[in-house]
């Protein structure tokens, strides 16, 4: 594979030849191994009217609720050529969940990640929404699949996780930290309401190799998990009740195996 043509581009034109030209692979794994603490967590403290409504406009919802479900709403019936309704839903979610945090953790949309292509050829990877640890690391990347660009989400968020190591090793330097030799990326893509999972290991070695255009003598293995009930009613995604219950607690699961991998990320970084 080391004469496939390598050429500097945007992330979001990544494809899976990038992915091979660069010797990355996607492993698909199951829920139960993907998940190390267990794919279904307690939906406990999440308000009900969430879990079981389909009806937005019930009076007894609480502000919280009617805002998500209207969110949630809209992503569903949105036409191909209105990317921003999704962005805005993904970011509801994870804020939903609890991804952000007060004074330390926030989600931003449409966060624009420098990064190297080609020795001193720079480029902006757009991540349709980042969550940051402040003032600016990026600790997870979403792509939202975009129907009508014809992009390919997983090559699009692997760019964006290499793009985001190379960004978090320059602030480390910065705030004179010393760069760390790896990290590895929670990511997640976007069909409409339904999420695919990955965790991205990003070496300095990769790093390296997508600036030089050279093929990696050692393979980078992305894990990959889907958020299926296995019927065929999953392409209504999030407005199906059994289909919500499940995606949120995949969700849930996947903060929790994250914050493995941020405390890596941010280790000896103090603003």
């Amino acid at each position: 594979m080391s004469n496939l043509v390598r050429s500097a581009k945007s992330t979001n034109n990544w494809t899976g030849y990038d992915l091979t030209a660069y010797h990355i692979t996607v492993r698909l794994v199951q829920p139960a191994e993907f998940f190390c603490s267990g794919p279904n967590p307690s939906l406990d403290h999440i308000d009900s009217k969430i879990l079981t409504s389909i009806d937005v406009d019930d009076p007894s919802m609480s502000d919280t609720a009617s805002r998500y479900l209207a969110y949630l709403e809209m992503a569903t019936h949105a036409s191909p050529n209105q990317d921003s309704i999704m962005d805005d839903f993904a970011r509801e979610t994870l804020s939903l969940l609890g991804f952000d945090e007060r004074n330390e953790r926030i989600l931003t949309t449409r966060y624009n990640i420098p990064y190297n292509t080609f020795r001193e050829s720079k480029e902006n990877a757009q991540a349709d929404v980042c969550l940051l640890y402040r003032p600016a690391l990026v600790l997870l990347v979403l792509v939202v699949d975009k129907v009508l660009t014809k992009t390919d989400p997983e090559a699009h968020v692997i760019a964006d996780a290499i793009a985001a190591f190379q960004f978090n090793n320059r602030q480390r330097e910065d705030m004179g930290r010393p760069k760390l030799e790896s990290m590895t990326i929670p990511c997640i893509t976007m069909s409409r309401t339904r999420p695919t999972f990955y965790l991205v290991p990003v070496t300095n070695a990769l790093s390296e190799a997508v600036i030089t255009r050279q093929y990696p003598s050692v393979e980078t293995t992305v894990l990959k998990c889907l958020t299926i009930t296995g019927q065929y009613r999953d392409r209504h995604g999030m407005a199906g009740l059994e289909y919500r219950k499940l995606a949120l607690g995949r969700f849930l699961a996947f903060k929790m195996l994250a914050q493995n991998h941020w405390q890596d990320i941010v280790q000896g970084y103090n603003y």
